[in-house]
């Protein structure tokens, strides 16, 4: 008996920490995102460069950031 509870204790401690974590990461990646997007709408307005906003794209934006538009504008150069 002191088991199971002992265990459904642990189990809700570790889904406690997974959603954290998960909502960090969320967190992260929406703010990269955000200003990634900022970054490219500026470029493109400016007529620096051309990228095409599509899921890929989006993605590198999104797990990049900053670095990430850089990257497709050098992308965008070749």
């Amino acid at each position: 008996m002191i088991n199971v509870l002992i265990f459904t204790i642990l189990l809700i401690i570790a889904a406690v920490i997974v959603v954290k974590l998960t909502f960090a990461v969320l967190k992260w990646m929406a703010m990269n995102a955000i200003v990634g997007l900022i970054l490219v709408g500026v470029l493109n307005y400016l007529g620096v460069t051309h990228i095409e906003l599509n899921l890929i794209n989006f993605l590198i934006i999104a797990v990049g950031g900053i670095l990430g538009v850089f990257l497709l504008a050098f992308l965008s150069f070749l």
